[in-house]
């Protein structure tokens, strides 16, 4: 059963005491469920971002326990910091993850607001999707004059609170009051200048920046504002939907940066906004650094900046996620201030399941549980790892030719084949552990209760399915080792003619894959008792056992040829 996952990234108005940080992150983990990603802190900002997911009930129950324990040691009376803020806990933003909807996520932080504001006594204001009325979805007209301007704030009753009180009571100058929504997923994201100056930084933000600039009399910064027919400031718009910015000194660092909030990343990306940045500062005589980011960021952010980076050097885009997550990080210079180890910073390697695969293993430790007495991995897993060696071998061809000399006008083509190369490679890897995964699923099967008769019959339906889901892995590593070949049979013909042999064996390779599938289909389908579905599955196998061998054919002919 698929699990509703929900992110919560509350920002706390404390970045400088370890301690008192550490007690307001650590109640997060005495909810069941609910796993804490990340805790980042911000010396200079006084802030610290943190960051935990878990299913929706567990993680308003985390959120509560986090915004009641900062508002048992924070005091904003004594709070001071570079970033904007109004409370001990600023913002609680709750994002939808998987298998939930913005909607029904808005519903739950109206759950989490109601509570904070009725037990803690906290004014609570819902931005974003959460918010109750269009003017309090912008986060910068919620917090508008911040904590220092609450008190004359609580007292209008065009923002009276959503919910907790509208009173600047001795808790309340305390606990300052909080912002909660539901939101997609923001990165936070500060670009490092070789500057000082926060009023040049601020400069390109407004350029950057959807609200862009307040236009002047004459274009002078010390100019008279300039205001429409109603009266109302007239601005210039940024670059960017989506993207707010201010520019500020970092004293930690000793250089001004500008920080960034990208509200949607896929109509404003940040390496387009990074790239744009880099344009802007350096026409004003300025030039970035780095960049940092602020917590962790889905793994399409590094992704989609890898390949753009990649594509502007004329380099194949067809390597493993990893490697193109690197360059992002090597081209945004993400590690200037401090490492960045995606394990850490990305957040589908931090949900990932613990549990050892054994594409985890190093070969000789693979080889080694192979060998065993164990009966998995057996031949399906290797006949997988087989195909996936077979793509792999395809894959470097592709990327040797992308790269070779003279056939600079040629590296989109073959990046194209290295793409399709790299996807083969990752199924085929992915169904090493599936074929193991689906032998235990028989044996789990197996071991099911038989005393009664509806357990009998529970236990041999559960042993047929589990039977079936053992066919159709070996055969799904038939279909992707067969359909890999297109890789080697391109690279053999018009491939890097030096690397033709390196094609060759990934496609004996992947012709070995799909036999040894093959026998794996075959022997499952003894077991069952679906026969329409056993003649279907065996006949597919056949056609592709015989294709696979015409193509291996074809392949070695033209190495053959070539060598």
């Amino acid at each position: 059963m698929k699990r509703k996952l929900i992110e919560c990234v509350p920002n706390i108005s404390e970045g400088r005491d370890t301690k008192k940080i550490n007690e307001i992150a650590s109640v997060v983990e005495t909810i069941d469920g609910v796993k804490l990603l990340n805790v980042d802190p911000g010396k200079a900002t006084n802030r610290t971002v943190i960051t935990f997911v878990g299913e929706p009930q567990q993680v308003i129950d985390a959120a509560f326990l986090l915004i009641q324990k900062a508002q048992s040691l924070i005091d904003m009376s004594k709070h001071s910091g570079e970033h904007p803020r109004m409370g001990a806990t600023d913002v609680c933003p709750l994002v939808p993850i998987a298998d939930i909807s913005m909607e029904e996520t808005a519903q739950w932080a109206h759950k989490l607001s109601e509570r904070v504001g009725n037990e803690l006594n906290i004014p609570i204001y819902c931005y974003e999707n959460a918010a109750k009325e269009e003017k309090r979805r912008n986060l910068a007209n919620c917090r508008s004059g911040e904590y220092e301007g609450l008190k004359q704030k609580l007292i209008d009753p065009n923002w009276k609170p959503d919910f907790g009180p509208a009173e600047f009571n001795g808790s309340v100058a305390r606990s300052g009051a909080t912002a909660i929504s539901a939101r997609d997923f923001l990165v936070a994201y500060n670009i490092n200048l070789n500057t000082t100056s926060t009023r040049r930084a601020n400069a390109v933000a407004f350029d950057i920046r959807e609200a862009g600039r307040l236009l002047r009399e004459n274009n002078n910064p010390a100019g008279k504002l300039l205001k429409d027919e109603n009266g109302e400031p007239v601005r210039q718009a940024g670059l960017f939907k989506h993207v707010k910015g201010i520019g500020w000194y970092i004293e930690e660092y000793g250089v001004a940066q500008i920080s960034y909030n990208l509200t949607n990343i896929n109509v404003s990306p940040l390496h387009l906004v990074f790239d744009k940045t880099c344009e802007r500062s350096q026409a004003r005589g300025l030039r970035v650094t780095g960049s940092e980011l602020v917590g962790l960021v889905p793994k399409k952010v590094l992704i989609d900046a890898g390949v753009h980076f990649l594509k502007k050097q004329e380099r194949s885009t067809g390597i493993s996620e990893k490697e193109i997550m690197k360059i992002a990080v090597k081209s945004l210079g993400l590690d200037e201030l401090s490492p960045f180890i995606l394990e850490e910073r990305v957040i589908e390697y931090m949900l990932e399941d613990s549990t050892k695969k054994l594409v985890d293993m190093n070969l000789v430790d693979f080889a080694n549980e192979t060998s065993s007495e164990s009966p998995a991995p057996g031949g399906g897993s290797i006949s997988a790892y087989c195909g996936a060696m077979g793509a792999a071998l395809g894959t470097m061809v592709a990327n040797l030719s992308a790269h070779k000399r003279g056939w600079d006008d040629r590296w989109e083509e073959f990046s194209d084949w290295a793409e399709k190369g790299i996807a083969y490679q990752n199924e085929l890897l992915r169904l090493v552990d599936e074929d193991t995964n689906a032998f235990n699923k028989i044996m789990e099967a197996f071991r099911l209760p038989k005393d009664s008769d509806e357990e009998k019959t529970a236990r041999h339906q559960a042993i047929q399915e589990a039977t079936k889901f053992a066919i159709l892995t070996p055969f799904k590593v038939m279909e992707t080792a067969y359909n890999s070949m297109e890789v080697m049979k391109a690279m053999a013909e018009f491939g890097n003619p030096n690397s033709v042999t390196d094609a060759a064996v990934g496609a004996l390779c992947a012709r070995t894959a799909v036999r040894g599938a093959f026998l794996n289909v075959k022997i499952n389908c003894g077991d069952c008792q679906d026969k329409d579905f056993v003649n279907d599955i065996l006949a597919k196998g056949q056609s592709l056992v015989d294709k696979a061998s015409s193509m291996e054919n074809d392949i070695m002919e033209v190495t053959e040829g070539k060598i």
